[in-house]
């Protein structure tokens, strides 16, 4: 499965005589960074052939994708109005492709997914998919821990990747814990549906099926992660929805074994004491400091009244954790989509795991949908930074064509 070459590429665009500009670009109420915009299409649509994008004189690759013509603006400020057009400058651009089941750029590996076939002989190697993050300088260091032969085999082997599942799942009348995959209950690949490589983003859309003790299939999921082409570090799209023919589906958990999660090189179990840190909304934290949600119980001091969870664990946009792998300092930043659901829960790990889950009930009638974003990039970051980013994707700007005409 191969897309565009990763050879780089000089793209003469033809001049389509669009009246420029044609359109408009509107940020935010925040300073937003990568912020990626698409412009729905009609079927043969004149923009649709357009190959690049100018705004002032900085010029952009521009890609038709399903949803539309997209594209990256590095950044915008608050409420800036940035008024675009075609451009018919030759631009070297630099396309994705998938190459030996990894998603590259230019020969840098960016993302790899994981997914062989369950095999009861081999379980706790093949009960769950996931995706290796790559080193976005040069794409030769694995930031991400892999799948291990026993549960002897590390700290906490059973956390790899970017993944994705709850540990106490309940359906008709059954248990499930697609977390740890014990009782032989697994999830896995089967096949791909949709892919896509280009000078601005690559992606992968694949169906997953979650499996009970019985075997059978409880959960179908389609699973997306998209990667995009940015200067500075790599950015990951990662979207899921999960369908059920059961009755319903219950998802609980609790944070550090439900929902979607980041696990950090095996490595950073042996120095993250040392060299982790977070950085959230209120600051930068102290290394090896970690907050977690913990769920009410009696207060020792007061036994007629519960305990509240911290307040800074619940509903965070984003956070971001800052490790050293191979000697080399990363700082990898997770948002989360305003549209997922609510209450979602925080949970931090100093030996390089992080992220949240929140409870749910799958039914026919109503699917859970995720959205997440990934940046990494290497050293450290800043507060600010890191809310430039989120704000690019949990309040995108706002894009209109003026309907210019070839």
């Amino acid at each position: 499965m191969r897309g565009l070459s990763a050879l780089l590429l000089a793209v003469a665009l033809p001049h389509l005589a669009l009246a420029g500009p044609w359109g408009l670009v509107t940020g935010g109420k925040d300073d937003q960074t990568n912020l990626v915009v698409t412009i729905p299409l009609a079927e043969g649509d004149p923009i649709g052939k357009v190959q690049a994008i100018q705004f002032g004189k900085t010029v952009v690759p521009a890609q038709r994708t399903s949803a539309g013509l997209t594209f990256v603006i590095p950044k915008v400020k608050a409420g800036e109005k940035i008024a675009i057009g075609p451009s018919d400058t030759p631009i070297d651009v630099i396309g994705f492709e998938s190459q030996d089941g990894a998603l590259q750029l230019g020969g840098r590996k960016v993302l790899e997914f994981f997914k062989p076939a369950h095999d009861p002989k081999d379980h706790y190697y093949t009960f769950k998919p996931f995706h290796h993050v790559f080193d976005p300088v040069d794409g030769k260091t694995t930031l991400t821990n892999g799948s291990a032969k026993t549960a002897k085999d590390g700290q906490f082997p059973h956390h790899r990747g970017l993944f994705f599942g709850w540990n106490r799942i309940s359906y008709d009348g059954k248990t499930a814990d697609i977390w740890h995959g014990t009782d032989n209950v697994f999830s896995q690949f089967d096949k791909l549906l949709d892919s896509g490589f280009g000078p601005v983003l690559g992606f992968e859309k694949v169906a997953i099926s979650w499996h009970g003790k019985d075997g059978a299939t409880f959960i179908d999921e389609e699973r997306s992660l998209t990667a995009y082409a940015v200067s500075g570090g790599s950015v990951i799209d990662f979207t899921s929805t999960l369908k059920t023919d059961r009755k319903s589906v219950k998802l609980d958990g609790d944070p550090q074994h439900a929902g979607f999660h980041f696990r950090a090189n095996m490595e950073v179990s042996k120095n993250g004491k040392e060299n982790t840190y977070y950085l959230r909304p209120d600051g930068k934290g102290k290394i090896g400091e970690t907050r977690n949600w913990e769920a009410p119980k009696p207060d020792p001091k007061n036994k007629s009244e519960m305990t509240k969870p911290d307040p800074r664990t619940i509903n965070q946009p984003w956070n971001a954790m800052s490790f050293v792998v191979g000697g080399k300092r990363y700082t990898l930043l997770r948002i989360v989509h305003p549209d997922n659901p609510k209450d979602s829960r925080g949970s931090e790990r100093d030996y390089g795991r992080f992220g949240d889950y929140f409870e749910y009930t799958v039914t026919p009638e109503k699917p859970l949908r995720v959205k997440y974003r990934i940046w990494v990039q290497a050293g450290e970051m800043t507060v600010d930074q890191c809310a430039a980013m989120a704000a690019a994707f949990r309040t995108p700007a706002e894009a209109k064509v003026f309907g210019a005409k070839p």
